[in-house]
């Protein structure tokens, strides 16, 4: 078998990306086809779903199967894919609107099924298709294009929200630290069960336009200057905690994904016949 790189899962036609200049959607995309390439993966044994969104149009440079749906549910169409034909990866792509907000309650329940599927989510902390609109995950007092003032409600910690539902892989990571980014990607790829990547990317354009970082590389840096690991957080206070986005593997356990216990129930079945 050759050995695979990442640019055999890409499509070079599509080029250039689709992003705003400075966006770190083409840094998730690239360490999600290198771990692909990694891990080896078939391209007809894999779908790669997508909703409605910035991120959402990751789909048009992937070379493998992909299914783009409908905003905020981008979930329930990787579960029927999955249960449909369990043997194929799949790997949902969804922002913070299409995965938080519009598709929270997917979420949820995908995690507290347990389906076995991938899903990594960028957040960009706003709407950033549309024109910068605050989302559920937009922090408190930050500016947006609907909260020209400062944001009066607090935005959700999604990975908590993950693990709280029942998710047996949950971690976070940024576009600034990429190395830990395609380690979490590639890990949650091998996971049996729901695994869940959030990735904070701040949108360029209007985030970090509003929120005094004026440049992609002041961006960058604000990701730097404001991300802790879990331990550096367990020595802060719980005021210095929620100013800081808290990065690495929250949870990893082992636990019988939805395919294996609907299993059971078709053999329980067939017992009774």
């Amino acid at each position: 078998m050759s050995i695979k790189t990442y640019e055999d899962y890409l499509i070079k036609e599509k080029l250039p990306v689709f992003w705003c200049a400075g966006c770190g959607n083409g840094v998730v995309l690239g360490a999600i086809l290198r771990s692909f390439a990694e891990l080896g993966y078939d391209k007809e044994n894999t779908v790669v779903v997508t909703g409605i969104g910035c991120w959402g149009k990751a789909d048009d440079y992937i070379s493998t199967n992909t299914f783009h749906g409908t905003h905020g549910r981008a979930l329930g169409f990787a579960t029927g894919i999955k249960l449909a034909n369990p043997d194929l990866n799949v790997v949902v792509l969804m922002g913070d609107g299409d995965g938080a907000t519009i598709g929270g309650n997917h979420l949820i329940h995908a995690a507290r099924r347990n389906v076995d599927v991938t899903a990594i989510m960028v957040n960009n902390l706003n709407y950033g298709m549309t024109g910068g609109q605050y989302s559920g995950t937009t922090p408190y007092n930050s500016n947006t294009s609907t909260s020209p003032y400062g944001h009066v409600e607090n935005g959700f910690n999604v990975c908590q929200l993950v693990q709280a539902a029942g998710a047996p892989f949950v971690a976070r990571a940024t576009v600034y630290g990429v190395v830990q980014l395609q380690k979490l990607i590639k890990e949650a790829l091998q996971k049996k069960g729901f695994s869940f990547v959030e990735v904070i990317s701040s949108c360029t354009t209007h985030y970090g336009r509003r929120n005094g970082m004026k440049t992609s590389a002041s961006a960058m840096k604000w990701l730097r200057d404001n991300s802790v690991s879990i331990s550096q957080a367990e020595k802060l206070s719980p005021e210095e905690r929620e100013k800081k986005f808290v990065l690495g593997k929250f949870i990893d356990k082992e636990l019988d994904d939805y395919g294996t216990r609907y299993d059971r129930v078709i053999e329980k079945a067939k017992k009774t016949l």
